[in-house]
């Protein structure tokens, strides 16, 4: 246990708790540490649990530099999941050039080996996040003056972390080790599958935590209630995923008390000026320029996903894909979307045609959610200036023309919400883990798979009448009129045209699931959840197969690609292998397939 408290010591310097380390700890005092009797009172374990929401972002500070939770790079242990979720889920590139960090090619092209260190990174900061939690949840036992609201209040927190962190090594391992605040021997087999130990913390959660927290970035009830969901579905349970997601949108508030509902304006979901708002339902929270001289709180993980040779300076990673551009083209006649051949009618491009050279883009009819997500040639990118295309882009060949936008600040107020302490930007923009769009898309899914069409459809268009009402002005809600900025024209006029799905449109479950899987990729895409989803549908192979087909005939960079049934999760880590082995051999065992 001293082992365990002085390695949470050691790394929660956002608490207040400062001293070095030392290779020798286990043989003398740790000088500096806190103590089990020290801390295990109400403010010790209050801060033992800001310290497990520290974990959430993967990252730490070390020597005035940011790196991941347990050491690499902190693109590594990406809470976003951009590399994870977004590049193996075909929406977006790894981009820069193909030399580049190249672990991500074969994560990309599903040709990874367990040696690849991106996981083990990305298994080590989630597990520093299980290790915080518990930690949090042993003391909590031990301690005497706490009141048993405040008990259920920090025990619910912390089992909601711990929840998340075991969802997210569920979803990319799958068979992982369980190891909780009651366990001594934390080498143990990866043998037992863990939904139900997921499923009992959020549902502790959600009967434990309060509607409201004092603070807006702890989790609540009701953000519990809808990762419980999520739970259930990813488990198949439709009818336990229907019956709480139907409590959390009829009755669900964030943690600072707003109703949940869906914001009047897409985009500000990614704007740090418009953060915490009522389609917040869990986010990781960002801070820029936080006196530390480092991004480690400012998005850290996205500090490579920026256009390159551009004001953002670094480096021209994450590009999204031609496939999911096409997958905004909408029907001139009825503004829906192509479902089943949206890469037959595909969105002008500018591959191959130099910055000074002329280019006008697509004029045909488009969802509008495209240019909020995807940063092209010719269109606004925020308030930054139109896109000049090939200039932004490190290596079109392999990257394609196309840069990511949802995580980029904003010009009119970089002064305050972006951070440049690093060599690449950080920002304050949140990390969307669930928004209340997310919740009626799962929501929706759940009333399909269980015979409820119309309430299905009636989600999915709460979500597509966001955008017909309102598919946004460039400049209006930003840019004083009477002191435009340089080269921009009132507003771009570009062919949106989006409408709501007729009544009665959902005619089966499986055409409804058609159109609710579309529909999750095109509002959610570059949120890390693409891959997951494929994956949970049993979808993934074909997807998949078909993307790299199509993409590889645009870009080098998946030629080759090849996924097969066992890449629905990554190699448990060969390092977390070798480090479990005993003289039966490794207690850890590997993936199929790997």
């Amino acid at each position: 246990m001293k082992k365990i408290i002085y390695v949470i010591g050691c790394l929660m310097m956002g608490v207040g708790i400062f001293h070095s380390c030392s290779e020798d700890f286990l043989d003398k005092p740790a000088y500096g540490a806190l103590s089990d009797e020290v801390l295990a009172d109400e403010k010790g374990i209050e801060a033992l649990l800001i310290g497990a929401y520290a974990a959430l972002d993967g990252q730490d500070v070390v020597n005035g530099g940011t790196v991941a939770l347990g050491g690499g790079n902190g693109w590594e242990a990406t809470p976003s999941n951009w590399i994870y979720g977004d590049i193996t889920g075909g929406d977006a590139h790894k981009g820069s050039d193909g030399g580049d960090q190249p672990p991500i090619n074969a994560i990309a092209t599903y040709s990874v080996d367990a040696s690849n260190g991106f996981f083990n990174t990305k298994w080590k900061a989630l597990y520093e996040g299980v290790t915080r939690t518990n930690a949090v949840l042993r003391l909590l036992s031990e301690a005497e003056d706490i009141t048993e609201e405040s008990r259920a209040n920090l025990a619910g927190q912390a089992r909601f972390l711990r929840g998340h962190y075991y969802f997210e090594l569920k979803k990319m391992f799958n068979m992982v080790p369980w190891i909780d605040e009651n366990t001594e021997n934390t080498n143990i087999p990866n043998d037992t599958d863990i939904w139900p130990n997921i499923e009992a913390d959020f549902k502790f959660a959600y009967e434990n935590l309060p509607a409201t927290q004092d603070e807006v970035g702890r989790a609540n009830s009701w953000a519990a209630g809808a990762y419980l969901g999520k739970t259930y579905l990813y488990q198949g349970k439709s009818n336990e995923a229907k019956n709480i997601f139907t409590e959390v949108i009829n009755s669900g508030v964030t943690s600072n008390g707003l109703s949940y509902g869906l914001v009047d304006n897409f985009n500000h979901n990614f704007n740090a000026e418009f953060e915490n708002n009522e389609e917040s339902v869990f986010a990781i929270q960002m801070v820029a320029n936080d006196g530390t001289n480092t991004i480690g709180n400012s998005n850290q993980a996205l500090m490579l996903a920026y256009p390159y040779n551009s004001p953002f300076r670094c480096c021209g990673f994450y590009q999204p894909t031609q496939d999911l551009v096409n997958s905004y083209r909408t029907d001139e006649a009825n503004g829906l979307p192509y479902i089943d051949n949206y890469n037959n009618n595909p969105v002008k491009n500018d591959m191959g045609i130099l910055s000074d050279e002329p280019f006008s883009p697509d004029t045909q009819s488009l969802d509008p959610r495209l240019d909020w997500t995807v940063g092209r040639r010719e269109v606004p990118y925020h308030d930054w200036g139109y896109h000049p295309g090939y200039d932004w882009i490190r290596e079109q060949s392999s990257g394609g023309p196309y840069a990511p936008k949802k995580h980029i600040y904003w010009q009119y107020h970089a002064d305050t919400y972006s951070d440049q302490s690093a060599w690449a930007p950080g920002n304050a923009i949140n990390v969307n883990v669930i928004r209340f769009a997310d919740v009626l898309l799962m929501a929706a899914e759940a009333e399909a798979r269980t015979g409820n069409l119309n309430t299905a459809l009636e989600y999915v268009n709460l979500v597509r009448g966001r955008m017909v009402d309102n598919p946004g002005n460039w400049l209006k809600d930003y840019i004083d009129p009477e002191n435009p900025l340089d080269g921009f024209s009132d507003q771009y006029a570009a062919n949106y045209n989006i409408e709501r799905f007729p009544d009665g449109y959902f005619t089966s479950e499986e055409q409804a699931m058609e159109v609710i899987m579309y529909e999750r990729r095109i509002e959610l895409a570059m949120e890390g959840h693409r891959f997951f989803d494929l994956v949970r549908w049993g979808v993934a192979e074909e997807v998949l197969n078909n993307y790299i087909e199509y993409e590889g005939q645009i870009t080098t960079d998946v030629r080759g690609g090849d996924f097969n049934s066992n890449d629905g999760y990554f190699p448990i880590p060969q390092r977390q292998i070798d480090l479990s082995t005993t003289a039966e051999g490794p207690v850890l065992q590997q993936n199929p397939g790997y």
